[in-house]
């Protein structure tokens, strides 16, 4: 027997007898003297129903679970397990449940026994934990965030800063993020948690990306008078004193926190970005010259400060950094792309362009073919930049629609529009099932307003991949949007195949609840297009919700959602239009 299924069937069987002994056995009457040994009646008809301990169900359950953990199947031991979570108040189960799962990998019964079992017990961190995490893995910021917040709430740490960190990083909502943690702290007595701190720090970072740095510069106060020896408050202090230009404090913060934090590589990276702003490049180089020595001449390490430095437009010292990694027997892609950048900006266009093919297959791969393509451009030699492609098509087969993409993009960039459909159709005619082709078609004949052959391009790739989610979706849209009679049902059903084919795609569910409202049942859409927004929160979206929000009564909702979007972007042509259709929703102050 394995060591995890020891594990999940060495408790719960005892624990199970005991709840029966404790509870009390039900007596059992004589089978009367008859050949089957049967029932001449029900005994068991007007018996009083089992409010404590196992019945024979409850029991069944049990040592179903347990058998299936010790022989390893734990997705049926989850499952039982939940099943008697469900009959019986005890938390115990649930979170047998929850491990169960995570052993055998099945996510949505992790998810349905974390939920259960933080049901049962509310102040239990480990439940909301792991629904944060679930929350975070499928793009729910937002309750990734309520489910942290709610073990900070019961005394716990919810790794605020660690989740802000990450928001920023994969620019998630940080505007309704935001609103979110200021909801929290402005709550009675959230300064007398425990880990108010971690808070702070979190939300601090946050309003440093969103440009509010008063605001942050006085949570970071706070949470130096908590915990000055936070190595995560040094290193919001230094990115914070970087955004508002004032780098001796970006130094400062940034020392201290490598006082603290000697091996974290991020005080370093701050360190130097800090003295290359000063223009102290002699004392950045020795920094970096340090770190590297003590990470072994760390490859990605090396690539990150040559980044640094480029960013910073020092490109000398990123050369430096970038040459020797070309002696390695496999050269990281990244060093080429840098190296083509840097030898570009030196105007030597030819050796860039080498650096640039040098790249193969990965992350930098079109964007090295971008650069080289629009080289040959600027230097006035498009026909050599065509040429080029079409070259690198015939060399790596597997970015043949990728390259195709790019150059109708480059042709429109120079107005020549003509020249990039006939490009599209020509390599269509010789790959007529390419789906990604036929999309970036469909998607332009819709702006030239060709509905008819958009939607032609997108029955063709339906017919190769009926389960094209991108193509059911765009075509299930369009009809809805254009509200053409007759069509709404099946608009409907094609948005409901692409929600069936992706269901976590906030485009589909803003389709599904567009569709819905676009049928007369604004109630069905409102639910669909509030998740739409959490996970996707931009203007087309939001006109939407707001819209929907509006035909139900709650104008005051929607006026305030249409001028959370009007303060975060100056350019909304959506929330234009939604105004000129409804001018009621206009917020105060409006001109």
């Amino acid at each position: 027997m394995s060591q995890r299924a020891r594990l999940l069937g060495s408790t719960l069987l005892p624990m199970a007898i005991t709840a029966i002994l404790l509870s009390g056995c039900q007596s059992s009457p004589r089978l009367q003297d008859s050949p089957l040994g049967t029932w001449a009646d029900d005994p068991m008809r007007d018996a009083p129903p089992i409010t404590r301990g196992l019945d024979a169900a409850g029991l069944s359950a049990l040592l179903g679970a347990e058998l299936a953990g010790q022989r390893g199947d734990y997705r049926s031991a989850s499952k039982g397990y939940l099943e008697a979570a469900q009959r019986y108040r005890e938390p115990a189960l649930a979170e047998r449940a929850t491990f169960a799962a995570r052993f055998g990998n099945e996510a949505s019964l992790i998810e349905a026994s974390a939920l259960r079992w933080r049901e049962l017990a509310p102040q239990a961190e480990a439940p909301n934990r792991l629904l944060a995490a679930f929350s975070l893995q499928r793009g729910d910021w937002l309750d990734s965030l309520e489910q942290r917040l709610a073990i900070a709430e019961a005394g716990g740490h919810g790794d605020i800063t660690a989740f802000a960190e990450i928001a920023v990083a994969e620019q998630g909502p940080l505007s309704l993020i935001a609103e979110q943690l200021h909801e929290h702290l402005a709550r009675p007595n959230a300064d007398q948690l425990a880990h108010h701190n971690d808070v702070l720090i979190g939300t601090a970072l946050i309003e440093t990306t969103l440009g509010d740095s008063e605001l942050a510069q006085r949570r970071l106060a706070q949470a130096e008078l908590l915990d000055p020896e936070s190595a995560q408050l040094w290193l919001v202090k230094a990115r914070l004193a970087l955004e508002v230009e004032d780098y001796p404090t970006a130094q400062h913060a940034a020392q201290q926190g490598l006082e603290l934090a000697p091996d974290d590589v991020r005080f370093v990276l701050l360190l130097a970005q800090a003295e290359i702003r000063l223009n102290n490049i002699s004392a950045a180089e020795i920094q970096t010259d340090a770190l590297l020595a003590s990470h072994g001449g760390n490859q990605d390490l090396r690539l990150s400060l040559a980044q640094l430095y480029l960013e910073e437009g020092h490109p000398a010292p990123a050369q430096r950094l970038l040459l020797p990694l070309l002696g390695q027997p496999e050269a990281p892609n990244l060093a080429y792309f840098l190296l083509g950048m840097i030898t570009q900006e030196q105007g030597d266009t030819d050796n860039a362009l080498l650096y640039y093919r040098q790249v193969t297959e990965g992350d930098e791969f079109l964007p090295a073919r971008a650069a080289a393509a629009q080289l040959l451009i600027k230097a006035d030699r498009l026909l050599d930049a065509r040429a080029f492609l079409k070259i690198e098509r015939m060399r790596f087969d597997s970015y043949f629609s990728e390259l195709v993409m790019l150059e109708v993009q480059l042709l429109d960039e120079l107005g020549q529009q003509p020249d990039a459909n006939a490009l599209l159709d020509r390599e269509i005619t010789r790959t007529p099932d390419d789906p990604a082709l036929l999309y970036m078609r469909a998607m332009r004949r819709w702006e030239a307003g060709d509905v008819a052959g958009m939607e032609q391009d997108l029955r063709q790739v339906l017919d190769t991949d009926p389960n094209n989610a991108e193509a059911l979706n765009a075509l299930g849209y369009t009809l809805a949007d254009l509200n053409l009679p007759g069509r709404l049902e099946e608009a409907f059903d094609l948005i409901e195949r692409a929600y069936e084919a992706d269901p976590d795609n906030p485009a589909v569910l803003d389709s599904m609840g567009w569709v819905y409202f676009r049928l007369g049942q604004p109630e069905e859409a409102l639910g669909w297009l509030e998740s739409a927004y959490m996970q996707l929160p931009d203007q087309e979206v939001a006109a939407h919700l707001a819209e929907v929000l509006q035909a139900l009564g709650h104008n005051e909702q929607a006026r305030q959602l249409v001028q959370q979007i009007m303060q975060r972007t100056d350019q909304h042509p959506l929330i234009d239009d939604l105004l000129k259709r409804l001018p009621e929703l206009t917020p105060s102050g409006t001109p």
